[in-house]
C-alpha cells in the first residue's frame, strides 16, 4: 500500500552538512575540511554517547562540543568569537540541490510532510525557514521532546503519535545508513538516499528501497 505520510530526517538529508565548510574554512583557513569532517563524525557520537550514558543534552550543544573537539583535535584553540562564527553557519545550512524541487513535486501527491530530526527546535525552525520550507513541511518533530537521540525507537514513535497513523501506514527517508536502519528495525516503510554509494548497514532487515537522490524518489512515489 503507498504511505498516507512521509516523514524525512534533516541533517544530511535535507539540507547539506557540508555545505557549512565554506564559513569553517573562511574561519580557519586551510584546515575548514578536516574540522568539518572531524565535527560531524564527533556530532553524532556524543549523540549517541549521550543517549546511552542517560545524560541528554540538546543537539545546539552536542553542535558546539563536536565543533571543541573537532578544533582541539587539528591543534587550533578557537576564541569564542571563532566558534560562534561556524556555529551560526548551522542556522543558515543549506537544502541539498534536490531538496526543493524533490519536496515540490512530492507535495503535489497530496501526502502530509514532516520532518523527524535530531535538531533542537530552534536549529530547526532556522533551517526550515531558511530554505523556505515553512509552508511544505507540515510537522517539524524534534527528539527534543523524548530527551533522547536517534536511532532509539522512542524517538521514532513520535511521528506516528503527531501524524495520528500507524506506523505501517508511514514512509521514512533519511541518508543516514544507520538512521534508515534505525526506522527500519522500528517499523517505518524506509527510504534509504544513499548519496554516498554506501553499503547497507548491518543492523536490520533492509531499507524498502535504495535510491540515489530524493528526485529518484518523487519518481518513484509518483
Amino acid at each position: 500500500m503507498p504511505p498516507k505520510a512521509l516523514v524525512f530526517d534533516a541533517y544530511g538529508t535535507l539540507f547539506d552538512v557540508r555545505s557549512v565548510l565554506s564559513r569553517c574554512e573562511e574561519v580557519f583557513p586551510g584546515q575548514g575540511q578536516e574540522i568539518t569532517t572531524l565535527w560531524r563524525i564527533k556530532q553524532l557520537e556524543y549523540s549517541w554517547l549521550r543517549s546511552l550514558m542517560g545524560r541528554y543534552e540538546d543537539f545546539w550543544r552536542l553542535t558546539e562540543d563536536g565543533l571543541r573537539w573537532a578544533c582541539r583535535a587539528v591543534g587550533l584553540s578557537p576564541t569564542e568569537a571563532q566558534l560562534e562564527q561556524v556555529l551560526q553557519s548551522y542556522l543558515t545550512i543549506s537544502p541539498f540541490p534536490d531538496t526543493l524541487p524533490a519536496l515540490a513535486k512530492l507535495t503535489k501527491l497530496g501526502l502530509p510532510l514532516a520532518i523527524l530530526s535530531n535538531g533542537s527546535p530552534a536549529m530547526l525552525e532556522a533551517a526550515v525557514t531558511n530554505a523556505a520550507l515553512t509552508g511544505t513541511i507540515a510537522h517539524v518533530i524534534s527528539v527534543d521532546e523524548v530527551k533522547i537521540f536517534k536511532p532509539h525507537p522512542s524517538v521514532y514513535a513520535l511521528a506516528p503519535a503527531r501524524l495520528g497513523l500507524a506506523k505501517e501506514e508511514i514512509a521514512f527517508v533519511s541518508s543516514n545508513g544507520w538512521d534508515a536502519a534505525g526506522a527500519k528495525a522500528f517499523g517505518f516503510e524506509v527510504y534509504w538516499i544513499n548519496r554516498m554509494a554506501a553499503p547497507i548497514e548491518e543492523l536490520s532487515s533492509p531499507p524498502n528501497a535504495v535510491i540515489a537522490s530524493l528526485l529518484e524518489l518523487a519518481e518513484l512515489l509518483s
